[in-house]
């Protein structure tokens, strides 16, 4: 597999099953890979901006060490208003205090990143790029991450936006529309994996406000399953590049087991690995 400049990074979310792609991430850097252009959603824009602005190990440092360090999952933290994942601390504390992120870098690098969030009043996906200001950045961020009711509503440009998962989980087509026909897709479930034919329906209190972003949270697995039927189909073609884990994750998003966490980082860097020899 070769990286010209007409091929695209695409980052699947996942919560904790991110950590995979941070070590896929990671062998990246090692081995000097990089991309003209990474969209990412969730856990995956997250993962990605530590590889946007080449910081290896970063990620894994947050994912696994800081977990040991400072417990940020948890119901204390959803009880607080803060998220069953402390929003709060990863967002605004860990960037500065525990391991600054390298802004110039990431600002400097002539590669595209663009981040994927769900506009809570149109129900449609948005896609941000910024390159100048540190704060949106982060706010962006927090927002492509804000799993639904799990987390609070994150405001971007005054406009309130939850996981991007919601509305373009997988969003290769996006990249493919931004000019990136050559596509490697990292995935945060094995092969053959799908969402249970089943429509998700939220209490009437929940996102009442936000019609649009409840029919998207109800029928979230239709799309979800097209686009890995998608994915699946153009791979066979030999039209994408797709890493994803080989058997079926005994992780779940809000893992805090930083053993079975590390496993899953050690086999994303793997994967990476033979996708590269």
């Amino acid at each position: 597999m070769k990286v010209s400049n007409q091929t695209g990074l695409v980052l699947e979310g996942g919560g904790m099953r991110g950590v995979f792609t941070a070590g896929v991430l990671d062998y990246f850097m090692d081995n000097e890979i990089r991309f003209p252009y990474t969209i990412g959603v969730s856990a995956g824009a997250s993962n990605g901006l530590s590889y946007g602005s080449w910081q290896r190990g970063r990620s894994r440092f947050s994912n696994i060490d800081l977990l040991n360090t400072y417990n940020y999952i948890g119901w204390k933290h959803f009880l607080r208003g803060k998220g069953i994942i402390d929003m709060e601390y990863l967002f605004n504390i860990y960037p500065d205090k525990y391991y600054p992120f390298d802004y110039d870098t990431f600002f400097r690098s002539p590669s595209r990143f663009v981040i994927v969030a769900s506009n809570c009043l149109t129900g449609e996906a948005e896609y941000f790029e910024e390159k100048k200001d540190p704060d949106r950045l982060l706010a962006i961020t927090r927002a492509s991450c804000s799993m639904p009711v799990l987390c609070p509503i994150t405001y971007v440009d005054g406009v309130p936006m939850v996981d991007g998962g919601v509305c373009d989980a997988i969003p290769l087509q996006r990249a493919m529309i931004d000019g990136y026909e050559q596509n490697v897709v990292v995935l945060t479930r094995n092969k053959g994996y799908r969402k249970k034919d089943k429509d998700f329906k939220l209490p009437a209190f929940i996102y009442r406000k936000y019609p649009a972003i409840r029919e998207q949270l109800r029928l979230r697995y239709r799309r979800y399953n097209e686009v890995l039927d998608y994915i699946e189909q153009l791979e066979s073609e030999g039209k994408i590049t797709v890493i994803r884990p080989r058997n079926p994750l005994e992780v779940d998003r809000t893992e805090k087991d930083t053993a079975k966490l590390t496993a899953l980082y050690n086999e994303g860097y793997s994967c990476a690995r033979e996708a590269f020899r």
